[in-house]
């Protein structure tokens, strides 16, 4: 059985090589420390919890062969996706990334898919870069933030985007910052920013891409949600409610949110398999897709392990999640 991980993280050899030249990588710069240290960058440091962040792809290509992963759906750690660079800055990153990931893609096309950074800040700016990236550099979409420098995606300025990778076929992968989100305003104890702050900021992205109308606007765009989606099918009773309770002439949207939530993918990076199980039961087997969140979450001994030795998943749930879903979704056949 193949199997393919939407959810695989890369930072880039470009950064590595920048730390070793002690340069700053477009600003960024190491601060040595523990382990391999951490890097700072618009007013944050991000602290490296795998030394597989350094890896050389021949090394990533062992590990996937230990954990049984065909494919890999490479994107960029999040914390360097650079929105709040300068629009020039946006794109140098950009386009840095993207043909270091476009790189990999063409010499191992059997074992690695790619997704694009885009500088958001600059919305055309980020189109532009994303017809690059699936045109002339093979990538299959992009991976991007739950949120843009304090706006979300339902603002009307980031529908041209949608509305272009809709036309592209171009995949929309979100997901959220791991150690620097709204939670942190909260507490920074308990580790709560990554367990529990990632997945509220899954939930927050559902949510704006239905009722902002985003769905409606652009129907056969491609879009999937890391961690799952967070709680944010848990809590579709709730929004329905909300929404049945505003009068019919002020709704954002036509139909009531739960009726949306098949039209998203989601991935396995759950936790739980009772969580999985709820997950599968809400969208359907053919909505849920292979996640590892590579390099970061320690798996025993591997995701693929993990979905096949779920005693609550048929046979054939575990093979669309394993592979067909991605396979269909991504186009590899």
């Amino acid at each position: 059985m193949k199997t393919i991980d939407i959810h695989a993280h890369l930072v880039p050899r470009s950064l590595w090589q920048a730390v070793e030249a002690r340069r700053e990588w477009h600003g960024f710069r190491h601060e040595p420390g523990d382990g391999i240290g951490s890097m700072l960058g618009g007013g944050k440091r991000t602290s490296f919890s795998s030394p597989k962040v350094r890896f050389t792809p021949e090394e990533r290509l062992k590990d996937m062969d230990a954990q049984g992963v065909d494919v890999q759906v490479v994107s960029i750690h999040t914390p360097f996706f650079g929105y709040h660079l300068d629009p020039a800055q946006g794109r140098a990153l950009a386009r840095d990334v993207n043909d270091e990931i476009g790189a990999m893609t063409r010499q191992w096309p059997q074992r690695f898919a790619g997704l694009a950074t885009l500088p958001v800040q600059d919305v055309k700016a980020a189109i532009d870069e994303l017809e690059r990236a699936v045109a002339v550099l093979g990538l299959k979409g992009a991976e991007l933030d739950t949120a843009v420098n304090g706006e979300n995606w339902d603002e009307p300025k980031f529908r041209p985007l949608f509305k272009a990778a809709e036309a592209m076929g171009a995949v929309l992968f979100f997901h959220p910052q791991p150690q620097h989100n709204f939670m942190m305003q909260r507490t920074t104890r308990y580790g709560l920013f990554n367990s529990l702050g990632v997945i509220l900021d899954d939930a927050i992205v559902v949510a704006m891409l239905i009722l902002g109308g985003v769905l409606d606007a652009c129907p056969n765009l491609k879009v999937c949600i890391a961690h799952g989606g967070g709680p944010a099918c848990y809590a579709m009773g709730r929004l329905d409610r909300g929404w049945q309770g505003t009068p019919e002439a002020n709704r954002s949207i036509p139909k009531p949110p739960s009726s949306y939530q098949r039209r998203l993918y989601y991935d396995t990076v759950v936790g739980s398999e009772k969580a999985l199980r709820f997950l599968l039961d809400e969208v359907g087997s053919d909505r849920v897709v292979l996640g590892s969140d590579w390099p970061f979450v320690p798996w025993h001994p591997s995701p693929v392990t993990w979905v096949q030795g779920l005693k609550s998943l048929s046979a054939d749930e575990k093979e669309k999640i394993l592979w067909k879903n991605l396979e269909s979704l991504l186009g590899l056949a």
